[in-house]
């Protein structure tokens, strides 16, 4: 028996846990499993998202973010009996599937497997692909949780496989729950282990005021991605987020000392995702145009407010930080990202480049047009002649008119 559960998100009321949270684009799934006698026997809370690189028609390669799921169902997900195990298998889109599979030792059971099946067939999601039909990726996990403990790993998991980058966060599952009742006892992943910031504790409270707060330039810092063969994205920047939320603006610097970094990197995009107590993610996706420039193409963020609330929104058609292929991309200058009315990122000290990174060292930058100072000087020299010429017309003027008046008629 499968049962679903409601619950609030701010700013959109009660939607099904199968539906999108707020502006946020990937999908918050919750699944509560009940054997024959009405007690649960399997609980998982988890998001997700795809990326499928597929060969167009063209002779192009073209890459496919999958977050909008659409209608989901949940066929073939059971408790497991003696011949099989646990399962949660989810279904959506048009031929879409994905499963989990679990198994039990004495006193530890497993996240044995999980596979991922699309349908290059669905003229919505890859209307151009060459190769129509059923595409199935497996990954063998076998990630051991002690019985009746809850794994949670809130933190960012990615598996890839040839053309298909999976992402996992904000997962809690527990198979096997032993009477009915979801263990409160956590076992960790290991990059919550090691990502656990010790929450920033305010003693006082401020009194609400109408005096805006002033803006403090944020440390920058210095955050990598590595794929497994080295590093493969660089980033160095200071951060400044700018939220209204219920018409009231919040201003947050990112600390670079308590934030975590992780993500992963493609033939033609690349991810950086930050972290920390406060910013439950911050993503920040680059892409590759024409085959020879990438730019930063979308953001996506939920982050803990001071008053208790979360603030998620994500944007996926931006278009900023161009450059090269095989260069970086550079602006000491305040820079600003608008990634929605009610979200923008203010930048400083900002150089990143998220391909073609060579022994973990930046490339040649290209400078943004705001620290650009070589026009200034064409500019201050046109200024100069222009005010002198004014003078020598005004003089010239000032003169013929004297020369008049002292040969007047009689």
């Amino acid at each position: 028996m499968v049962c679903f559960r409601l619950f609030p998100v701010p700013g959109s009321g009660l939607v099904l846990v199968c539906l999108v949270l707020g502006a946020l684009r990937s999908y918050a799934l919750e699944l509560t499993l009940q054997d024959s006698g009405k007690a649960t026997c399997l609980y998982a809370k988890w998001q997700m998202t795809f990326r499928v690189r597929y060969e167009t028609t063209n002779k192009t390669y073209k890459t496919q973010t999958i977050s909008d799921l659409g209608t989901v169902t949940y066929n073939g997900s059971i408790c497991g009996d003696d011949q099989s195990g646990p399962r949660i298998a989810v279904q959506f889109r048009s031929g879409f599937s994905w499963i989990a599979n679990f198994t039990k030792a004495a006193s530890t059971y497993s996240i044995d497997s999980i596979s991922f099946s699309y349908n290059t067939s669905d003229n919505v999601t890859f209307p151009d692909a060459k190769d129509k039909g059923m595409h199935t990726v497996y990954h063998p996990l076998g990630i051991e949780i002690p019985l009746n403990e809850l794994f949670r790993c809130n933190s960012l998991s990615t598996l890839e496989n040839n053309d298909v980058v999976q992402q996992y966060w904000d997962v809690h599952v527990q198979a096997f729950v032993q009477n009915g009742t979801v263990s409160k006892n956590e076992f960790l992943c290991d990059k919550d282990k090691t990502s656990t910031v010790v929450p920033t504790i305010h003693t006082t409270v401020p009194s609400p005021t109408t005096t805006p707060t002033p803006k403090v330039k944020p440390e920058a810092g210095t955050y990598s991605v590595n794929n497994g063969n080295g590093t493969c994205l660089l980033a160095t920047m200071g951060l400044q987020l700018n939220i209204t939320q219920d018409k009231v603006a919040s201003i947050i610097n990112v600390n670079p000392n308590t934030t975590h970094s992780t993500g992963s990197c493609q033939s033609h995009t690349a991810l950086l995702r930050l972290n920390s107590s406060t910013i439950k993610y911050l993503d920040f996706v680059f892409a590759v145009k024409n085959e020879n420039r990438f730019y930063l193409k979308e953001v996506n963020v939920s982050v803990n407010l001071v008053n208790g609330s979360v603030f998620s929104i994500a944007n996926n058609n931006l278009s900023y930080w161009d450059a090269p292929l095989g260069s970086s991309y550079m602006c000491n200058k305040e820079q600003t990202v608008s990634v929605s009315g009610a979200f923008q990122i203010n930048t400083f000290d900002l150089r990143v480049q998220p391909f073609n990174v060579i022994e973990g060292k930046y490339s040649t930058a290209q400078e943004c047009s705001l620290d650009d100072d070589t026009i200034l000087i064409p500019i201050i020299v046109g200024a100069g002649l222009s005010g002198l010429i004014i003078v020598i017309v005004i003089a010239y003027l000032i003169g013929r008119r004297k020369s008049y008046a002292g040969y007047q008629t009689l």
